[in-house]
This record gives structure tokens, sequence and C-alpha cells, in this order.
């Protein structure tokens, strides 16, 4: 199931069109924007795709105007899709960052489902939607993004071919803006696991 996509904006950019889409997001219950890149050579053909995701302080603009990335997807003729990094405008908006995982708390539970809405939603909205070769899709992030990233490839990795992670926050426990967060979303329980271990919980 995907919801109906809304094109925000279309901008010419190499041989292909960077685009921005909203749409009503059933996972996390709000209005969502992620920025795709299409090369021309997907009107007639199937391509990889890179799914990025991006760090603190971050939408879905972020990646779009300070990456360059357009060029090199050009040249290399694969599509580029970035998810916002949060939930924005809903009914529990959090002044933390998602940290890409899946609330366990009230109220956040019912909007700050991030591992879902990237590894789920999004990723059919994106395969329903554009020319993509299903073989080859990789994953990448920076930040908190790269945390999201490794979270998304070791816990679903039939779903990607590839995982980049640059400078992750790989031990969000030893950081006290990413313990406060992970608790507050999680609680204290669950913090008691991932402080064990900090992959195997996803």
């Amino acid at each position: 199931m995907s919801s109906e996509l809304i094109l925000e904006q279309s901008i010419k950019s190499f041989d292909g069109y960077q685009y921005v889409y909203s749409h009503e997001s059933f996972t996390v219950e709000c209005k969502m924007k992620f920025g795709i890149y299409i090369p021309n050579i997907a009107d007639h053909e199937s391509v990889p795709l890179l799914i990025f995701l991006s760090n603190f302080k971050c939408n879905e603009q972020s990646f779009i105007t300070k990456s360059g990335v357009q060029r090199l997807a050009s040249k290399y003729g694969f599509i580029v899709a970035n998810p916002d990094t949060n939930p924005r405008n809903c009914e529990n908006e959090c002044e933390d960052e998602g940290y890409y995982i899946d609330a366990t708390q009230s109220p956040w539970i019912e909007n700050y489902q991030m591992f879902s809405y990237i590894n789920d939603e999004f990723y059919e909205l994106i395969l329903s939607n554009f020319n993509v070769d299903i073989d080859r899709i990789g994953i990448f992030g920076h930040g908190i993004g790269g945390h999201g990233a490794l979270i998304s490839f070791f816990k679903r990795p039939s779903q990607y071919k590839s995982i980049s992670a640059l400078a992750p926050i790989c031990q969000p426990m030893k950081c006290q803006s990413s313990r406060n967060a992970f608790l507050k979303f999680l609680g204290e329980s669950k913090l008691m696991i991932i402080k064990t271990d900090q992959i195997k919980p996803y």
C-alpha cells in the first residue's frame, strides 16, 4: 500500500531532474517530504537506487542543496532518494531527532516510527513509483543517518546490496544527547538492552 505522491518541486539538473515530493504517511501519521534525483536513463531502463539518510537538524532540502550528488547520479545513471529526518507538524512533535528508530513510548509511538517509515513505507513508495532495479539498492547516511543506515542494513540485509556510514553514531548510549533521546523514545527497559548490544535490538 502506498500513498499518492504530490510534486512539490522539479528542477532540471545535468542529464536528469531533481524532484521534491510530499505524501501523507500512514506510518508516521503526517505529511512527509523527500527528494529524489532521476537521471534521464531511467526513462527507458531500470537503474540502481541509493537512499541517503541525513544528519542532525536536516530536512529533505539539505542533501539536495549541499551534496552535489546530482552530477554523479547523472554521470553514472542511478537514482538517489533522500527522505526527511523526522515527522513534522504532527500531533506529537519532539525537539529531539528521531534517530531512525521506532519509538515504543507514549506519546511518541504514534508519530516517531522512522525505522518502519524508511524501510517499509518509503522503500515501497520509491519502488512502486520509479524505475528502480530492485537488485541494486544501497543505503547510506551521515551522523545519525549513518546510524540509521547501519541498523537498516543489519535488520533488513535482503533489501540492500550496499551500506555506507559516514561518521556514524555507532554507540548512542555513550553520547548524552542521543542517550536522552533513546530514553524518551524507547524507555529504560529497552535502553538497558541497547547498552549491552548496539545492533541486536534492531
